[in-house]
Formats: C-alpha cells, structure tokens, sequence
C-alpha cells in the first residue's frame, strides 16, 4: 500500500509519495550520480538488460532491492509506483522487472515524464514485468506509476506488458487501486480496494483543497501525516496532533495516507520534492525526506543535483539505516501508546521548522548549503533518539 500525489504549486510541481511496506523492512535516500554506462550489461533485481547510462538521481530505496520506490532526477523528473491488483497472475509471472525497477530506471533515463513514460512503456514491451516485490510475504504484483516533472503529470498502469497511460495537468493522486477508465477491463473484480478506496479520496480531497494557490511542501507534509481524521502537523503552523489509529475496520476506517496497519504494514518512508520550471536556469530543486513513518519523523530538507545547478547538498544521515532506525523506534512506541504522539510531536516539531526555515533562508545561496546544511541529519537523529525511552 502507497499513496502518492502531485499538483503544480506557487513554485513549481509538487510530488510527494508515503511508501507503505512491510514493519521491518528499511527504506533510505541515497544520492546516484551519472553513470557512464552506455553499451555495457545492467543487472537490475532479476534481469540483465543493456545500459544506456544514467542520469544523477535521488532515490529511496528498501535496502535489498536493486530499484526504488519514489525518487527525482537532475533533469526534475519524479515518479512513484504503487500496488495494483489486476488480472494478470503476477505470482505465475517469470520474474523480469518489477515495478521498482521500473521507478529507477525511468529517472535514470528520462529528461521528461513523457519521456519517461515512453522509457517504462518500452522497457514493458521489451522486458515484461514479474517477480517477487515483497519479500516478507514472498509476494509478486504489477504496478501503477505516477510520473511527473514542472510541467507535466501522467499515470501510467500496467498489467504484465499491457499498460495504459492519461495526463494529468491539473494534479492527481493515486493509490492501491486501478484508476484509468481505459484499463479498468483489468482490474481483479475479486479483490476488495476499500482500503485503497479511503486513502485514495482523502489524498483528492486534499487536493481539491488547494485552492488557487496551488499545492505547497508544507501543506503536503501535513496530508502525508493524515491518520484518517484529516491533514495535520504541516511545518510552520500550530495545531492539534491527530493520534493513529489504534484498529482497522471493514469499511477501511483505521487505513490512513499515513499507515499504521501493525504487524502487517506501515508508512516506511515519504518524500516531498518540488519542482521548479526553471531548472534549466540553475534554480534549485528542493526535496524533503522522513524516514519512516512521518508522524513520528521530521521531514529533512536536501538540494539534489540537478542537470544545470550548483553542487549538490544532501544530508548523510538520510543515506544511512540510523535515521530510519530511530524514527521506526517512535512508531513502534507510539502504536503501543498512541498518546504518546503529542509529546514527541513537542520534541520533533520545532526542530523540523528550523531546518525548513534554514533552507529557505539558503535556497538561493549554494555556497552556504553544506555550511547551513550540514547539521540537519544529526539534529534530526538527534531529536528522534532523545525521544526513545532508554529501556528500547
């Protein structure tokens, strides 16, 4: 289970993804630079294919796969992959590429969405897609990819090698269901999408929120965080904690954007990454990453490379297992003690609002990046860790 959305804003597109996988499975950013590659043998999770080199990207990545769930590249091009269930036996499937692989190799190749759904329609077509993508539960599935760049946003769904694409200029959010009349012949009519159904119209709900202003990072954190009750926590504002929810019912109450099924699934990593029209000119692109679960994280800010701007500046500690191991700590303590929440809240909060207004007091100042930036990971691991009782 995913969610992940985007919309154009004051200042560009803006992407986020919450990427919900099993408790224990770890999820980290790194930072990929170009690769030189062209003409040689890639091995991605299950298959080899030829390499035609790669863009810098921005990745997050569950640490025993090849590929990633959500990420950006230097050329301002994002995508996330969601779960779907179609008709297509994706446990019977000879494992090939599996959606993660997908995710990765789009912002590897691509300068545009559409380029890069050209990218993912052609490697479908070539490769096929298949393969366990949930090694807990020993699991195969296809995917649907939200693709997006400043401009631009498309929806792409697949089943094995048959797909089908819409644009979306306007903003759209999907989750663990098909969504695309066009393909909806491919839906599995026996699996129950309630779950995806609930998650799917809060994600619309708050877009349509937006107003004429359009969509801002602040605001998407706080959706992100969304227990069921509503966005909340948004950097920058006051307002009320909003607790987990503590069970999960039929009607899909208990499943929120910001997962905590316990035992089975939870928000394992998100990201937010607006996107800039002007990237050509050097303008910055901006991404914010929570380790875990963003209820009990603080989104870090980080500068990744981009195709025409100044040397890039990301956080070390979002490239190591510390950050995520800490705030996994907190959703641990707080599905044990939902009221918890508020008193970590106090803790985390102020220091996110610092570094979020350290970035913006130094987007158009590159040289102090790393001066400025340079302690944002460890106050952030800081701050999570002085949250965890000493017994754990």
């Amino acid at each position: 289970m995913c969610d992940t959305l985007c919309a154009p804003g004051p200042r560009g597109m803006v992407f986020a993804k919450n990427s919900d996988r099993p408790p224990g499975e770890v999820q980290i950013a790194w930072p990929f630079g170009r690769r030189a590659s062209a003409g040689c043998t890639l091995r991605t999770q299950y298959l080899s294919i030829g390499d035609t080199g790669a863009h810098a990207a921005f990745l997050s990545c569950p640490t025993w796969l090849w590929g990633a769930e959500h990420g950006v590249n230097e050329h301002g091009v994002a995508i996330g992959n969601e779960r779907v269930s179609t008709t297509h036996d994706a446990a019977a499937a000879t494992p090939r590429l599996i959606g993660m692989d997908l995710v990765r190799l789009g912002l590897e190749r691509a300068r545009s969405a559409a380029e890069a759904v050209d990218v993912l329609t052609g490697l479908l077509e070539t490769c096929g897609q298949g393969g366990i993508a949930d090694a807990v539960r020993g699991e195969a599935y296809d995917s649907s990819f939200l693709i997006a760049d400043p401009t631009q946003a498309f929806v792409l769904e697949t089943a094995g090698s048959d797909y089908a694409v819409a644009p979306f200029p306007a903003g759209v959010a999907i989750s663990n269901r098909i969504t695309l009349e066009d393909f909806d012949g491919f839906r599995d009519p026996a699996q129950d999408t309630t779950f995806a159904d609930v998650r799917l119209a809060a994600s619309r709900r708050f877009l349509a929120s937006a107003g004429s202003g359009g969509l801002t990072p602040a605001a998407t954190a706080a959706h992100l965080r969304d227990h069921g009750t509503g966005p909340w926590g948004a950097p920058g504002t006051e307002g009320p904690v909003h607790l987990p929810p503590t069970g999960v019912g039929t009607d899909g109450s208990g499943v929120s954007v910001c997962m905590h099924v316990h035992g089975a699934v939870v928000t394992t990593a998100s990201m937010i990454a607006e996107l800039p029209p002007d990237l050509a000119e050097g303008v910055p692109l901006r991404v914010y990453v929570a380790a875990a679960s963003p209820c009990v994280s603080i989104y870090v800010p980080a500068f990744p490379r981009t195709a025409a701007g100044p040397p890039p500046f990301v956080p070390v500690e979002l490239s190591g297992e510390e950050l995520w191991h800490a705030a996994a700590a907190l959703r641990q303590r707080v599905e044990a003690d939902p009221d918890a929440l508020p008193v970590i809240r106090e803790t985390l909060t102020p220091v996110e609002e610092e570094l979020w207004a350290e970035a913006e007091d130094v987007l158009e100042e590159p040289s102090r990046w790393a001066e400025v930036g340079g302690s944002w990971g460890s106050r952030a691991l800081h701050a999570l860790r002085s949250c965890i009782p000493s017994s754990s």
